[in-house]
C-alpha cells in the first residue's frame, strides 16, 4: 500500500490548516500563491505576508455585493489591500458583523489580470471548512522558499468536483420513544471529515418507498429548544410518523445552518438582529442562499437498499435532488409543524425566497 496521501486526503488537510490559521501555497500555472483564511489568520503570520508583496483580500461575488464593489470575472472580488493597514481591517471588510455601524468600509482599489482560478478554490475550501468565505493571498517569487503545504489548483479544482465516499462504519440496535425497535446507522467519508447518521425505525421494506427525511443537524432547534426556526419541531413529528407508521428512515445530516456550520449560523442571526432576512443575512456573510449538499441522503439510502421514498419535506428541491440522484420519490409528505412567533418571519422568507410550500 502506498504510504503517500490521496488528492482528496491532502485537500482534507488544506481545510484544517486553513482552521488552524494556516497558510498553503497554491500553484496556477507559472504563478504560485500563499494564501491563508481571513478569518483565522494571527497577525503575526499577516505581517509575514505583507513582507512577501501586495496582498489581495479575496471575497465572493455575495460579499463584494454587499461592500458596494465589484468582483473582478463576475464570481470573486480580489480587494487590493493598502500596505499601511493591519488584520484588523482586513477581519472588518470580510466580516458583516460591523456594517452598519461602520458603513463606508471603501472605497477599494481592486486587483486585477489573469484569471481567479487560485482565487475561486480558496474561497471553496473555505467554505468546506466552515469559515467566513475570505481568504487573504500574495503571489510569491519565483525564488521564494516555504515551508508550508503545497497543492495545484487543478488539484482541488478535481477534488471538489467529487465528494469523498460515505462507509458504513457502525450500526447497533438504539430503542427510542417512538419506536423500540430502531437502529442508528453511523456513515463516514473516506478523508476522515464529518460523519452523518440515518436512524432505522421499525424494519422497512426495501421493496416499497420508505418513510424518509433528510434532516440537517441544527444544534439551536434540535438540542435546546429554539424557537428561532422549525428545526426541532420538524425532526420530532418526522420520528412520531415514522413510529406511528412503524418504519421509516430518519437521515441526519451534519450540515448545519444550510451548510455554512454553527459559528457562521450565529453571525447570521446576530444580522437577522440587525433587521436582515435569513436569506439576506447568508449573502452579507458572502454564501449562497443554501450550501448543503443533499446528495449524501440519496447515498445514504442506496448503502441502505432503498431505491424510492416518500419524502417528508416543505423543500420541493429535496424532491428534485433525490430524484435525479436516482431515489424515486413516490410522494412528498408535508411537515408544517413548529410556527412560532418568533420564527413566523423566517418561514415566510423561506417561502417566497426559497421556495418552501408552508
Amino acid at each position: 500500500m502506498a504510504l503517500t496521501l490521496t488528492n482528496d486526503e491532502k485537500i482534507a488537510r488544506l481545510r484544517a490548516d486553513l482552521r488552524m490559521g494556516v497558510g498553503f501555497v497554491l500553484r496556477d500555472g507559472g504563478a504560485r500563491w500563499l494564501a491563508a483564511s481571513a478569518e483565522t489568520l494571527q497577525a503575526e503570520r499577516f505581517a509575514g505576508m505583507q513582507a512577501l508583496g501586495d496582498l489581495e483580500l479575496v471575497i465572493t461575488d455575495r460579499r463584494a455585493r454587499t461592500l458596494k464593489t465589484w468582483a473582478t470575472d463576475g464570481t470573486v472580488g480580489r480587494i487590493a489591500v493598502p500596505a499601511d493597514v493591519g488584520l484588523k481591517w482586513v477581519q472588518s471588510v470580510a466580516d458583516p458583523a460591523d456594517d452598519l455601524s461602520n458603513p463606508l468600509k471603501g472605497p477599494f482599489a481592486m486587483a486585477t489580470g489573469g484569471d481567479s482560478s487560485a482565487q475561486r478554490v480558496v474561497l471553496e475550501l473555505c467554505k468546506q471548512a466552515r469559515l467566513l468565505p475570505a481568504a487573504v493571498m500574495v503571489r510569491l517569487g519565483d525564488d521564494a522558499a516555504c515551508e508550508l503545504a503545497e497543492i495545484s489548483v487543478g488539484d482541488i479544482e478535481a477534488g471538489l468536483k467529487t465528494r469523498s465516499p460515505l462507509h458504513l462504519v457502525s450500526s447497533a440496535r438504539v430503542p427510542l420513544a417512538v419506536s423500540k425497535d430502531s437502529q442508528v446507522h453511523v456513515f463516514r467519508p473516506e478523508d476522515g471529515g464529518t460523519e452523518h447518521y440515518a436512524i432505522e425505525v421499525g424494519k422497512p421494506s426495501r421493496s416499497e418507498p420508505v418513510l424518509s427525511r433528510l434532516h440537517s443537524a441544527c444544534f439551536t432547534g434540535d438540542l435546546i429548544g429554539s424557537l428561532k426556526c422549525d428545526c426541532g419541531p420538524q425532526l420530532n413529528a418526522a420520528l412520531r410518523q415514522m413510529g406511528a407508521e412503524g418504519a421509516g428512515i430518519l437521515l441526519y445530516l451534519n450540515q448545519e445552518g444550510r451548510g455554512i456550520g454553527l459559528a457562521n449560523k450565529m453571525r447570521a442571526y446576530s444580522l437577522q438582529d440587525q433587521g436582515f432576512d435569513t436569506v439576506d443575512a447568508n449573502h452579507r456573510l458572502g454564501f449562497e442562499d443554501d450550501e448543503r449538499d443533499f446528495t449524501l441522503g440519496s447515498e445514504i439510502l442506496r448503502s441502505l437498499g432503498f431505491s424510492s421514498a416518500r419524502l417528508m419535506t416543505n423543500n420541493p428541491a429535496k424532491v428534485d435532488m433525490m430524484n435525479a440522484t436516482g431515489i424515486k420519490v413516490s410522494e412528498r409528505v408535508p411537515l408544517k409543524v413548529g410556527l412560532t412567533p418568533e420564527n413566523e418571519k423566517y418561514l415566510a422568507t423561506k417561502a417566497k425566497k426559497s421556495g418552501h410550500i408552508l
